[in-house]
């Protein structure tokens, strides 16, 4: 243990072995290396690794050692996390797939992810998770933006022909629409989003269409200000069974991880402010 009281977080890498292009804003890449045994026999869809970069302006890339870089340099140069969710891992070849959105020079995962080749190394800790869908559920509802494809479309894998599904996405444009699954049961809506703010248009559709009948498990991520409107719907206006849905904020506008990481329990700890008001 640390003297914070914390666990040692391990340092670990993967080597960039394929990359192609799913959509013009989403970019996979193939991984492969010693460290991703560290994935096998995981429960998860929602896998996710943070992602080790340096700092916008700072010329140093991998390998480094974090810990050792947050004692000796000053904090403009220590290495930052930025989370992604493991697509797929395929323990035969030992080989993990990640999808990243990229807007541009925009972010820093993003554009090093639009450049990286085969050969490319990167570090990440990891990995963490808390969902999966449950068989035994009548329908599973999953709603998100490109964010949130990953962990869906890793669900729809897992799934694949036994269950019903009704999946919502929300996307900048028609261009950004993939194919997740090709199952009868599950039926996925592309909702293009043409400039609104982030959000505003997924839920409008939703609310609209309001939530499968039976045994519902919900998967709901992306947008925090989303997540505001969905919660508000789901809990204050349907009645949803909180037991039986995962929802989290990825990422809010304007911020970067950093910032909303730093702000994210009081953002959650207003919406549960507003539940108890709602509940009255």
């Amino acid at each position: 243990m640390s003297q914070a009281g914390q666990r040692k977080r391990i340092p670990r890498s993967a080597q960039v072995v394929r990359a192609e292009w799913l959509t013009p804003t989403m970019r996979r890449l193939t991984f492969t290396g010693p460290d991703l045994g560290c994935l096998r026999e995981l429960p998860y869809t929602d896998h996710y690794l943070k992602l080790l970069f340096a700092p916008h302006g700072c010329d140093y890339g991998w390998p480094f050692d974090p810990d050792g870089m947050r004692a000796t340099e000053p904090a403009e140069r220590w290495p930052v996390t930025r989370t992604y969710t493991v697509r797929s891992y395929d323990a035969g070849r030992n080989e993990m797939t990640i999808d990243f959105v990229v807007h541009g020079d925009e972010g820093l995962a993003g554009p090093w992810a639009a450049r990286a080749e085969p050969g490319d190394w990167i570090g990440f800790f990891g990995p963490g998770g808390g969902y999966a869908p449950d068989p035994t559920a009548d329908c599973h509802f999953l709603v998100g933006d490109e964010a949130a494809i990953p962990a869906i479309g890793a669900a729809l894998d897992r799934l694949g022909e036994r269950a019903r599904a009704v999946v919502y996405l929300e996307v900048g444009s028609a261009e950004d629409e993939q194919v997740l699954s090709t199952s009868p049961d599950v039926q996925v809506t592309w909702v293009r989003r043409q400039g609104r703010p982030y959000g505003d248009a997924v839920a409008e559709v939703v609310r609209a269409a309001g939530v499968p009948r039976g045994d519902v498990q919900a998967f709901v991520h992306g947008n925090a200000e989303m997540i505001r409107q969905l919660r508000r719907f789901l809990f204050g206006e349907v009645g949803f069974n909180r037991r039986r849905v995962s929802m989290s904020g990825y990422w809010r506008t304007g911020q970067t991880e950093d910032g909303w990481q730093a702000g994210k329990r009081a953002f959650n700890a207003e919406l549960e402010s507003q539940d108890s008001v709602v509940a009255a």
